[in-house]
């Protein structure tokens, strides 16, 4: 895995933000959280954006379209994209398949991400 992997966390929740800060330090990555899609990173590029679409209320499909611009702007800016993936409670299967079917990269529970982020981060960007 790369030197200090930069992950772009979407979410106004305060407990997940600091949980993956937490989860992020031994990898070595770093974690800087967007509350709302209404924001712009401050850092980047990114290697991985992380939805947390428990917390983003709305349709999945218009949270990952407007996520994928975000990921489209850094390509640009950079030429090197993130790994979008989303994440919620296991009950939402419906809201997690309609995030791959909008563009996400994958979608996983928030306790699969929890339980085994550092095998996840280093699938995804390893």
């Amino acid at each position: 895995m790369a030197d200090d992997v930069r992950i772009l966390l979407v979410s106004p929740d305060l407990l997940s933000t600091s949980r993956l800060a937490g989860l992020a330090r031994p990898l070595p990555a770093r974690v800087e959280t967007l509350r709302s899609l209404d924001d712009e990173p401050h850092d980047g590029p990114f290697d991985l954006m992380l939805l947390d679409l428990q917390a983003l209320a709305g349709d999945p499909a218009v949270i990952v379209a407007r996520a994928v611009k975000l990921v489209e702007r850094q390509v640009e800016r950079t030429g090197r994209a993130a790994k979008l993936v989303a994440f919620g409670p296991h009950v939402q299967k419906d809201r997690l398949a309609d995030a791959v079917a909008a563009g996400a990269d994958e979608a996983v529970s928030r306790g699969e991400l929890l339980g085994s982020f550092p095998g996840l981060v280093k699938r995804w960007v390893g």
